[in-house]
């Protein structure tokens, strides 16, 4: 349910372009639930990550949920005066304008649109790229003081790996540990190259391919949104790893002086 009315949120707030529009949104909604649906309840899933090391996955969709619904929020304050909604769009404007610096991910966001984009597609792009990145950085944040707090994973429990990493082959490859780390290496450096790949890829598809217009508001919320939740995702799932590591070289450290202390192995 949360996850068709996070598909079906930008339609329920904005208007809807088009004849064929919400019938595009429910399919989407539609296959996007079954698929979580899917996933969550097979013995093994074959995507998602981390599935049974809560709230990882719960933080990122919530993340995701509320970047959708402010930007959503904001979007319709623009035309919709004297509302909360009003309140949200004068909110997001502060946001933008004081993330809106040189060389900042979101001033680049704001310069790949082609020129003779109106000013007001300009404003909506500034305050939708600072409050997603905002949002991106406070789940970030959330996630990470949940690790120094060693809430994650809960530690009354195993951590069986190829459950949460269906990914992941653990017999491929060299060592388990060494896999992990080189992973969590990679995942990091994208998270943060990301938001400043991103906008220079767009124009460049702009200025040899075609151009690339966010007029539409509902194309500028999900593409904005994505622009913000993947590299916090990858980030996220950079940290995850480096924990799961952590635990593994742990562990075995523990086996390995337990098999010493039996006599199993020599000293």
């Amino acid at each position: 349910m949360l996850v068709v009315l996070l598909v079906a949120m930008p339609s329920l707030i904005l208007p809807v372009g088009g004849t064929d529009g919400p019938q595009i949104v429910a399919l989407v909604a539609i296959f996007a639930a079954l698929f979580t649906l899917v996933e969550y309840s097979a013995a093994s899933p074959s995507i998602i990550e981390f599935r049974d090391a809560p709230p990882f996955n719960r933080l990122r969709f919530s993340a995701l949920f509320v970047t959708v619904l402010v930007l959503s929020l904001i979007l319709r304050g623009g035309e919709d005066v004297g509302s909360f909604s009003k309140v949200v769009h004068v909110l997001g404007e502060r946001i933008g304008a004081s993330t809106d610096f040189p060389y900042s991910p979101v001033r680049l966001t704001v310069l790949m649109m082609p020129q003779g984009t109106s000013i007001e597609t300009l404003n909506n792009i500034r305050i939708a790229a600072g409050i997603s990145y905002l949002i991106s950085l406070i789940s970030i944040t959330i996630f990470i003081v949940m690790l120094r707090m060693k809430r994650w994973p809960k530690r009354n429990g195993t951590f069986n790996v190829w459950v949460n990493l269906p990914t992941f082959d653990p017999t491929v490859g060299g060592d388990v540990v060494a896999r992990l780390n080189r992973d969590s290496q990679v995942n990091l450096i994208l998270g943060f190259l990301l938001p400043f790949i991103i906008p220079a890829a767009i124009k460049l598809i702009t200025l040899f391919v075609t151009p690339v217009t966010l007029n539409d508001p509902q194309t500028l919320i999900w593409t904005i949104t994505a622009w913000a939740f993947l590299p916090a995702s990858l980030l996220m799932r950079g940290v995850a790893l480096s924990r799961v590591a952590q635990m593994i070289y742990k562990q075995r450290k523990k086996a390995y002086a337990k098999a010493v202390a039996e006599g199993m192995l020599p000293v």
